[in-house]
């Protein structure tokens, strides 16, 4: 049985390259705009794994992770933040909202499948 993973990221061309690694890796994937659009999403998937971003209008990547981890059904799947922001106050803040991981933009097809293979063992 494959995994799902919901990937959240507003532009575009992030989530289409997301989805053709995810995809290619064999991963079933749910794309989604917006934290608020991942939440709606979150009503018809339970994924196994779920990658943010944290800059995103009307719900960013933090108000994302705290709904989740606050009582949705996906409230224990790991969450992999994917952002261009490095500092290390944004990181304990996703830490302390919720988030498994930290993956800096421009990323790697490697070091995605690597990160994501290790929330899921």
């Amino acid at each position: 049985m494959s995994h799902t993973i919901l990937a959240v990221d507003d532009s575009r061309t992030i989530r289409q390259l997301v989805e053709a690694c995810l995809k290619g890796a064999g991963f079933n994937v749910v794309t989604a705009e917006d934290g608020q659009d991942g939440l709606a999403k979150l009503e018809g998937c339970q994924p196994d794994v779920i990658i943010t971003d944290i800059n995103m209008p009307n719900l960013d990547g933090y108000g994302f992770i705290s709904a989740v981890r606050g009582g949705s059904n996906s409230a224990a799947a790991p969450i992999l933040v994917l952002t261009t922001e490095s500092s290390q106050e944004k990181k304990v803040r996703a830490r302390d909202a919720g988030a498994t991981g930290w993956i800096v933009k421009p990323f790697s097809p490697d070091k995605l499948l690597a990160a994501i293979n290790r929330v899921l063992a």
